[in-house]
């Protein structure tokens, strides 16, 4: 397994679709759990383990391990992401009867808008990046990516964060 890890890695389309063939029946059986537990599509769980598992190829080291391990850690991970963002943006529908009593106020999204300004204008550059990323429904290992962090660093500057927050809000 390692030798077509390491060929599929370095490029070889015959190894990486041994590869697929090889953990295919793991990552569909993990989707198919998954999807049981959540109510999620179990196909869109599915591309988002093989997005994470094929994403995260080219990063595999045989010496450190089980490089199989790795790679299936590395789904699971994409399909919790997912799972989770899908969990975010889910939301309960408004009914037509009580949407007449919903009405939009501008004055309110202003003074959020210029409260959130205002806590971030104290808040240190590095901050202020990680915040906007969370605000933006990513999560800490995303935010990390993006930034170039650990999802530790992250959770560091959330901390760093939440105090501030605290000592502004008082």
């Amino acid at each position: 397994m390692s030798r077509s890890i390491v060929m599929a890695r370095d490029g070889d389309k015959l190894a990486k679709s041994t590869l697929v063939d090889q953990l295919r029946p793991r990552i569909s059986r993990m989707a198919s759990y998954y999807s049981r537990c959540t109510g999620e599509d179990a196909d869109d769980l599915l591309q988002e383990a093989w997005c994470g598992l094929l994403e995260s190829l080219p990063n595999v080291d045989i010496e450190i391990g089980s490089p199989e391990q790795f790679l299936i850690q590395r789904a699971r991970w994409k399909m919790l992401d997912s799972i989770k963002r899908a969990k975010i943006r889910r939301c309960v529908p408004i009914d037509p009867e009580d949407a007449q009593f919903v009405r939009p106020c501008h004055s309110d999204q202003i003074v959020g808008e210029t409260t959130v300004l205002e806590f971030t204008g104290k808040l240190k550059s590095t901050q202020k990046q990680i915040l906007f990323c969370l605000m933006r429904g990513m999560t800490w290992r995303e935010t990390g990516d993006a930034l170039g962090f650990t999802s530790a660093n992250v959770a560091y500057h959330v901390k760093q964060i939440r105090r501030e927050y605290e000592a502004w809000s008082d």
